[in-house]
This record gives C-alpha cells, structure tokens and sequence, in this order.
C-alpha cells in the first residue's frame, strides 16, 4: 500500500465518484445557471467554489464535525433553510437582471465563486451524503482516518470540477451566441431563475432521514 488509501480501494472508489458525478444533481445546475448568468469564466469559478465547498464537508467530515451537525435537528435546519433563502435571493437577482436592459454587466467570476461557495456550505444535503457515501471506502483499522476521507474527497471534488465545469462552460458559451436583445437577456434571466428556485424548492423538501 502507498499511502493511507490501499490502491484496490481506491480503483473501486474511482469508478463510484465518476458515476455519481455525472448524475445530473444540484452543483451541475448550479454551474448551468451560472454559466448562463455569466459565462464560461463564471461558471468555471462556481465550479471551483462548489468544490471548494464539497471539499471542506469531507474535511469535516473527517474531523467529526459533519455527524454532529447532521445528528443535531436544529443545526440541520438552520443551515438548510438558509441555503433556500440564499438560492431564492439569487433566483430573484437572475429575474431582475434578465428584466432589465441588456448591457449590463454579468455577474462577475468573483461573485459566482462566493455564491456557489456559499451554496454548496448551506446544503445539508452535501453533509448527509459525504457521511453515508465517503466511509464505505474508509478503512478505520488501517489508520489516518482523516488522510482517507481528504484523498477520497480530493478525487470526487477532483471529478465533480471537471464534469460540473464542462456543462457550465457549454452553458457560457451559449450565453455567449445568444446574448445580445433584450429578449433573450431576459430569457436568460428567467430560465437561471428557474434553475435557483427549483434547487431552492428540493432543499426546502429535503428530509433528514
């Protein structure tokens, strides 16, 4: 075995991220909004802060703290009615900005990557999913728990950027030709704010068990 991770687990482990990151979810749309909000740069840096996000889930998970909040009813319900309100407040400044006149400037990369930072951290959904799917391949007898779930978690993030990023730059892109009336700015708007209420609504309904 080279480092804390055995290689056989990880061959196994490979293949079960790959599937689970081209399972169309939540970061994927995220990104598809962004990147018709912005373009490709800004659907890139929403890519980035998604896994930076998934990222510090796994180390708390590691750490422990991820079971405490999942275990704790009302630190799940804060963070988790926060992240709809945040979504909402976005999925209303996509409207207004679609119903606006076109050539104004679009959200920029900084702020994609502060907002889907902010996203991925307020999903207790990425809590509850990194703690029932991370220690399947986490074998505590042989040690470094934590070095485990931050290796595991390096290869998922590492999954999860490239294909989240390819369908967000597709969706720049078409930003890109379509843009330019006031129509399709404002349909642009109004298809990115579908996208946030929508993934506001399935985290509103989210159950715990």
């Amino acid at each position: 075995m080279i480092g804390p991770v055995d290689p056989l687990t990880l061959a196994a482990f490979v293949p079960a991220a790959l599937a689970l990151n081209l399972t169309p979810g939540a970061d994927m749309m995220f990104c598809l909004g962004q990147g018709l909000r912005g373009g490709p740069r800004a659907a890139l840096a929403a890519d980035l802060g998604i896994a930076l996000g998934c990222f510090v889930h796994v180390t708390l998970a590691g750490l422990g703290l991820g079971a405490v909040v999942a275990a704790v009813p009302g630190a799940f319900e804060a963070i988790r009615w926060a992240g709809v309100a945040y979504l909402l407040w976005l999925a209303w400044g996509a409207l207004r900005h679609g119903a606006l006149a076109p050539g104004l400037p679009a959200v920029t990369p900084r702020r994609a990557f502060r907002e889907a930072l902010a996203v991925n951290l307020t999903n207790p959904k990425v809590i509850l999913f990194v703690l029932a799917f991370l220690p399947q391949f986490v074998v505590a007898e042989r040690g470094a728990v934590l070095a485990q779930f931050l290796i595991l978690g390096a290869v998922l993030s590492l999954g999860g950027f490239i294909v989240n990023g390819a369908v967000g730059v597709f969706a720049g892109r078409a930003r890109q030709v379509l843009s330019g009336s006031r129509a399709v700015e404002r349909g642009l708007g109004v298809v990115s704010a579908a996208i946030f209420t929508a993934l506001a609504v399935r985290l509103a309904v989210l159950q715990k068990g």
